[in-house]
């Protein structure tokens, strides 16, 4: 096995000015529950999984006993509608862990799309705080001076008068080395606090991507997702509370 493997499942499909849409695991998993929402409500096929030696040493167990060697897929869904383009959607189980495994991986992935056609790509992750979040912003970057003012547009925000910061992982990657082969891209990162998995920001960022791919979708699973984990939020922070409080009382007593 090749330090990345990309393995075709179905037949190369033919594109016609696609668009490249990343959501691989990270902060809050928000990109990964963007894209899975996006694949499972249109519907989109899969074609290609991706392998690397990088991931994880593990399989997953399938409900049927079988197991799942952890990768990365690949999926695409063609325009229904004039005003529409193609996708190309890219979610999976890992990124990798190393410095040289994240070149390996994002580097595989843009030849796999440079050779669908891809020429703009759109990447999706979370901007981390650190406390609760009751409407999240969705903040960018782009590969390209001239998309700030179209992305804007949309509804994401620049934050130009914070200090210099990056962004970490695939998705920010994947645009440095995609402007070096003349992709261009936006990365869109959707506030969340970042220790849970985070459905509302997720939502936040696919409303800005269905606008850029005029594609309306259904939000309401992702919704009933964020209900359940702010439920599990509020038991959390119950139970901190109640923690702290047996804590305080054992030292008054001592």
């Amino acid at each position: 096995m090749e330090n990345v493997t990309v393995k075709y499942v179905d037949k190369k499909p033919r594109l016609k000015n696609p668009i490249f849409i990343e959501g691989l695991p990270g902060i809050g998993n928000v990109g990964k529950l963007a894209v899975e929402h996006l694949i499972e409500v249109t519907r989109a096929t899969k074609f290609a999984e991706l392998y690397s030696k990088d991931f994880p040493p593990q399989v997953f167990i399938n409900p049927d006993g079988t197991v799942k060697l952890v990768n990365n897929e690949f999926y695409y869904r063609k325009a229904r509608k004039k005003n529409q383009r193609d996708l190309v959607l890219l979610t999976g189980d890992y990124q990798g862990l190393s410095s040289q495994g994240q070149y390996d991986l994002v580097e595989s992935i843009l030849d796999v799309i440079e050779d669908l056609g891809v020429k703009e790509m759109l990447t999706l992750g979370g901007y981390g705080l650190g406390h609760e979040i009751r409407e999240p912003k969705v903040l960018f970057a782009t590969t390209d001076k001239h998309l700030v003012k179209t992305v804007k547009k949309y509804g994401a925000v620049f934050k130009k008068n914070e200090p210099g910061g990056g962004i970490i992982g695939a998705s920010g990657l994947l645009l440095g080395l995609g402007k070096n082969r003349g992709f261009e891209g936006v990365c869109f990162m959707g506030e969340t606090p970042g220790y849970l998995v985070d459905p509302k920001s997720a939502k936040a960022v696919l409303k800005i991507v269905t606008k850029i791919t005029n594609i309306d979708i259904d939000f309401s699973r992702l919704e009933l997702k964020a209900k359940e984990i702010e439920q599990i939020a509020r038991q959390l922070s119950e139970m901190e509370m109640m923690t702290k409080e047996k804590t305080d009382e054992l030292r008054y007593i001592g």
